[in-house]
């Protein structure tokens, strides 16, 4: 899709979801560090119910190192691979007390070093907790970006994040990222996309192609 085509569809997106943001609840840099490293493989609103208690038993690092990794544990356990979340998060704020006096730090190239932090991880924390323009790269935003042809199919995460960065200016960057993200979850879903009622399905060669093979959309074509 040329720089056009991409901004007229972003925009589109833009009206469909003005209102885009996190869904992490947090309220300090180190709960979204916490959230969005739970929520690998979960969803945010199986997160949000975990998080709503566990923010108010631990509130800082020192709190989750000074419980048995076992009790840790039982207090993440509906979130998916809670194990090794709850090690990733000792570890890191072990890491964060020796390293960083108890504080997530701002820099990208640090927080990617931290258990359990990868790049999409790192992405979120800058841009929603420090304001520096990101995009993260979740199962939602690949998808619909492939699906638009933002990107290519066979493209990997980090080649779909360095073109939406290339189509997008960097100041938006943090705002598309959100809006892919609300686009990707509540209407060009995985399984049961809104293809027939999509504002870009002209431009959605994943759409196209679904609603070819719709029985109500053949019946449509007929008696148009």
């Amino acid at each position: 899709m040329n720089a056009a085509k991409t901004r007229e569809a972003l925009g589109k997106i833009a009206e469909m979801f003005p209102d885009a943001h996190c869904e992490l609840n947090h309220s300090n840099p180190f709960e979204l560090t916490i959230a969005v490293l739970l929520s690998a493989q979960c969803t945010d609103e199986t997160v949000n119910k975990v998080t709503a208690t566990l923010f108010q038993k631990y509130r800082k690092p020192e709190d989750y190192i000074s419980v048995p990794i076992e009790e840790l544990e039982q207090d993440i356990r509906r979130i998916g691979l809670f194990r090794s979340k709850a090690k990733h998060i000792q570890q890191l704020c072990r890491i964060l007390l020796e390293r960083y006096d108890g504080e997530v730090p701002r820099e990208h190239e640090k927080l990617v070093e931290l258990p359990g932090v990868g790049r999409k991880t790192a992405n979120v924390v800058v841009s929603n907790a420090f304001g520096v323009p990101a995009i993260a790269v979740d199962t939602h935003v690949e998808r619909v970006a492939k699906r638009l042809g933002f990107a290519a199919w066979n493209d990997s995460v980090l080649e779909v994040e360095k073109k939406l960065m290339r189509k997008v200016p960097k100041e938006e960057w943090t705002l598309t990222h959100h809006r892919l993200i609300f686009f990707g979850r509540y209407h060009c879903k995985a399984q049961n996309p809104q293809c027939e009622v999509c504002p870009l399905l002209d431009d959605c060669r994943e759409g196209k192609k679904r609603m070819k093979s719709s029985p109500v959309w053949k019946d449509k074509g007929e008696k148009n």
